[in-house]
């Protein structure tokens, strides 16, 4: 009877670390999804039709506003240098393109 408690008494404990550790799994995966995304190539289709630059040194594009750059655009997330519209691509925090809109 002992062995039967101590088995229970095992698997709450588990269970218990377990329920813990459930609200740390997504700081784990985004780390890692931060490491695997790659630069966004200037090659990209959807890069081409929303006229991304890397930087916005010598910008012409006539939508273009100063200030406007990737690092406080409501789609880029800074933590892992993705941007919501080039979904597993990296993009540099002083690019732009066209679909740029201001953080909220």
């Amino acid at each position: 009877m002992s062995e039967i408690r101590s088995s229970r008494r095992r698997f709450l404990f588990r269970a218990a670390m377990a329920a813990g550790a459930l609200p740390l799994l997504p700081l784990l995966s985004e780390s890692a999804g931060a490491e695997a995304l790659k630069k966004l190539p200037s090659a990209n289709a959807q890069a081409k039709a929303l006229k991304y630059h890397e930087s916005i040194v010598g910008i012409k594009e006539p939508t273009y506003k100063a200030g406007s750059i990737c690092g406080n655009c409501q789609f880029f997330t800074a933590a892992t240098g993705a941007c919501g519209l080039f979904p597993g691509y990296s993009v540099s925090t002083k690019g732009w393109c066209s679909a740029w809109a201001k953080k909220a």
